[in-house]
């Protein structure tokens, strides 16, 4: 079965345009994984500043390689410095997904 993982993002508010792109970075380097189903971007709407990610991964040995990456940990070690408050990270199993295009 599929693991989901829901991440939430929390820049400062004068590093914003540096995390949105080293997050697009991450989004395009991490849909080429193998193990990798989705990976989407999403900003808040009328909240806190905040990037959310949704990601789809075929199983737990595929998110394991994701966060082994090589462009995983160049976006830990360089946006470290930029957040306001921890990345929270939320996995989950899926129970009912709409087939994938």
């Amino acid at each position: 079965m599929s693991i989901s993982i829901f991440a939430s993002i929390y820049p400062q508010a004068e590093h914003r345009d540096q995390v949105e792109q080293a997050l697009r970075t991450m989004v395009r380097q991490s849909r080429a994984e193998p193990g990798n189903l989705r990976y989407d971007l999403f900003i808040r709407q009328g909240e806190a500043l905040a990037f959310d990610l949704f990601e789809l991964y075929v199983d737990a040995a595929a998110v394991d390689a994701h966060r082994q990456s090589a462009h995983y940990q160049h976006y830990r070690s360089t946006t470290a410095a930029w957040l306001a408050a921890p990345t929270e990270v939320r996995l989950a199993r899926a129970l009912d997904l709409a087939p994938l295009n």
